[in-house]
């Protein structure tokens, strides 16, 4: 679209009063004739026409010739016909005023040879909101409207909504038997005209979404998503995304140790974390951290950690191996709360968390909800995971005995402060009405043991700060814009060479070692004396990015002789067409890497131990851009390797508020400067502060993003 498309401006597909089908026929298996059938099952109220030139009515419903001879605008236009016919439908749409359009069909950007088709549907859209093309479609389940592609049966309306550019994942999604109830579900398809991001703005705005789950295949415009993110923050929405593939930017970026350990993907997900979200692995996790994330009874309300309650002592014991491997907290019950379930729980029973409160007491619910509460009320809990299984086909006895367990968790978690999640052991151990039942109650049901730990420690993720998205956000378009004033590029890729990189770091007050620029062994050697051996004398060529595998440095260079020998070595040796630096050798110390870079979804600051080392450790804590002082401080203790910071092992603790300091103003750098990276690697950080040993940066393209 020309500009952002706007809730109101994709409301009429969200919730749409009036539907046409372009392509209308009564064929089975075809898309139109599957669009009709599914209105017609759902109970659609709103009007529906057929545009078919062929036909005066399908289904029973009219037929007219052309969208532009429907008797008015209609919200929502589906098409269903051959693409090279779309555009036109397109342009009669905007035409007759309606609201919106689906496009099912496919033959577009998806193929080489439809890419110009592409090209002209978005301009014959302008400012008309377009789902798809090539996507199965939207159902809006309150609605009634199902205008999707593949057969959906009748769905009763809940808080979960999904945004998916896979069709099918979106179509199995529709179909698994997971208890889930829908609010809307959007195949973006190629996005030709409309972003994920937008149609996440649109759903968070509507009443009655609890949560969104997101399947997305490529970045988009990171400004677009953090402010669509701070809108669902504001709102108390959970967010959860499952995000495939890379983008160009992580090739470019791939030169540096940055793109090694700091890629698209991090950035992306370093977004998603900042605003409170989940991030799933494979779309099991997607959907059912989106149930969870759904309920806001389910998120703890106190400062605790979590206990597992279960009636079998295997099922308690592999809780209790998946929860150390995930990090889950499981404190240690107290005695007031020991003694209490010493009086409840059977004999055979052992209290700890995990608890197993035997399959003795199986179907009390009254002594089952008392536990719950024991449990639940203790002074180190604030989250409780019960253990339910539930098989299939139970006679009725049973099935008996099953809901009062539902019972006595419902009503312990009605009495107990603790939020509350039931789960299954294996995955497809859950029933549908049951997990329903128990969502109504506050207390949502989740498939399989491992993914109920991994939404319970998502529930515990601090919500996101809608003015601090928004700051991102300005920052992602900052960053989309040609730079302004431009840096100085010594070379043709925009790479700068390690002395115009140390001058932009002087003259942002960052340390960097004593150093003089030098064009000849003469005044490679009066450098030498000027500063004070030893030092360290390097090659400085924009290609050049990793100078130790490149043999482009030497050091502990300590007479004239051997400053005119390295010069001459280092200009034979590297290309630099003379170019070379010569500094003060100072002691390293800890080693870490700093870097900020503004070519991902949105600008970020990347901290980690490194050196040489960097890609081999892999330990990297990533903050969008702004970031304060306190919040890089924050992350640099989330380091796995921090200990070596704060003195652990006997070694010396360095002055990480001065590390802190000194990464703020790299991410500051980076923004004012315009450029798309400046890595830093290795920063020597001590008690003392910190300098920049070895730098290196690219300038922002001039062209807009």
């Amino acid at each position: 679209m020309s500009d952002d498309p706007t809730t109101s401006d994709l409301v009429p597909l969200l919730e749409p009063r009036s539907i046409a089908v372009v392509g209308a026929n009564d064929r089975p298996g075809s898309y139109a004739d599957t669009v009709l059938r599914n209105l017609e099952r759902a109970g659609f109220e709103g009007e529906i026409w057929g545009v078919n030139p062929r036909r005066d009515e399908v289904h029973g419903r009219p037929c007219v010739a052309s969208v532009t001879d429907l008797p008015g605008p209609v919200d929502a236009v589906i098409v269903a016909i051959p693409a090279e016919g779309v555009p036109e439908v397109i342009a009669q749409a905007v035409a007759h005023g309606c609201g919106g359009a689906v496009v099912i069909s496919a033959g577009f950007g998806e193929v080489p040879e439809g890419r110009g088709l592409e090209r002209e549907l978005r301009a014959a859209a302008g400012r008309l909101p377009v789902c798809g093309p090539n996507g199965n479609g939207i159902v809006a389940v309150s609605s009634r409207a199902p205008m999707w592609g593949d057969s959906v049966a009748p769905l009763e309306p809940g808080p979960v909504a999904l945004i998916s550019q896979s069709g099918n994942l979106a179509v199995n999604a529709l179909g698994s038997r997971r208890g889930i109830r829908y609010h809307t579900v959007v195949s973006t398809g190629n996005q030709a005209a409309v972003e994920a991001s937008h149609w996440l703005r649109a759903i968070g705005e509507l009443d009655g979404v609890g949560s969104v789950a997101m399947f997305l295949e490529q970045d988009g415009s990171g400004a677009d998503l953090a402010e669509s993110l701070a809108v669902c923050a504001e709102r108390g929405i959970g967010v959860a995304v499952l995000k495939v593939g890379e983008s160009a930017a992580g090739a470019r970026a791939a030169s540096a140790h940055t793109g090694a350990v700091a890629g698209d993907q991090r950035v992306f997900r370093s977004l998603v974390e900042e605003a409170g979200g989940a991030w799933a692995r494979d779309p099991h996790e997607l959907l059912e951290l989106a149930r969870v994330l759904s309920e806001p009874r389910a998120r703890p309300r106190r400062d605790g950690g979590l206990a597992i309650l279960t009636c079998s002592g295997g099922d308690s014991s592999i809780a209790a191996d998946e929860a150390a491997r995930l990090g889950a907290e499981l404190p240690e019950l107290s005695v007031p709360t020991r003694e209490l379930l010493d009086e409840l729980l059977p004999s055979a029973a052992t209290v700890g968390n995990p608890l197993d409160y035997t399959a003795m007491i199986w179907g009390d619910t009254d002594l089952l909800r008392r536990i719950t509460v024991a449990v639940g009320d203790d002074p180190a809990v604030d989250h409780l995971l019960i253990l339910y299984d539930h098989p299939q086909g139970l006679e009725a006895p049973a099935a008996a005995e099953w809901a009062a367990v539902r019972a006595g968790i419902v009503a312990g978690a009605d009495e107990t402060e603790a939020a509350t999640l039931v789960a299954s052991t294996l995955p497809d151990l859950i029933d549908d009405e049951a997990s329903a039942e128990l969502a109504q109650r506050g207390v949502p049901a989740v498939a399989g043991l491992r993914t109920a730990l991994l939404c319970a420690q998502a529930l515990r993720r601090p919500p996101g700060d809608p003015d601090r998205l928004r700051a991102i956000a300005a920052a992602a378009r900052a960053a989309a814009a040609p730079p302004a004033p431009p840096v100085r590029v010594a070379g043709a890729d925009g790479w700068l060479d390690e002395i115009d990189t140390k001058e932009l770091l002087r003259s942002a007050g960052l340390p960097v070692p004593p150093g003089m620029a030098v064009a000849s062994d003469d005044e490679c050697a009066l450098a030498l004396e000027e500063l004070g051996g030893p030092v360290v004398i390097k090659a400085a060529s924009p290609r050049l990015r990793h100078k130790s595998e490149a043999g482009a440095l030497r050091l502990g260079v300590e007479t004239p002789e051997a400053a005119r020998r390295g010069y001459g070595e280092l200009v034979d040796a590297a290309g630099t067409d003379g170019r070379v630096l010569v500094e003060r050798m100072l002691a390293s110390g800890v080693e870490l890497l700093v870097a900020a870079r503004a070519d991902a979804v949105v600008p970020a600051l990347v901290i980690g131990l490194g050196g040489i080392w960097t890609e081999a450790f892999d330990d990297v804590a990533i903050v969008p851009l702004p970031a304060e002082r306190v919040r890089v401080l924050r992350a640099i203790r989330s380091l796995r390797g921090a200990a070596a910071l704060e003195g652990g092992r006997g070694t010396a603790p360095v002055d990480l508020g001065a590390v802190a300091e000194f990464a703020t103003q790299v991410g500051s750098l980076l923004l004012d400067a315009g450029l798309d990276l400046i890595e830093l690697n290795p920063v020597a950080v001590g008690r003392d502060g910190c300098v920049a040993l070895d730098a290196l940066a690219r300038a922002r393209d001039s062209a807009p993003r």
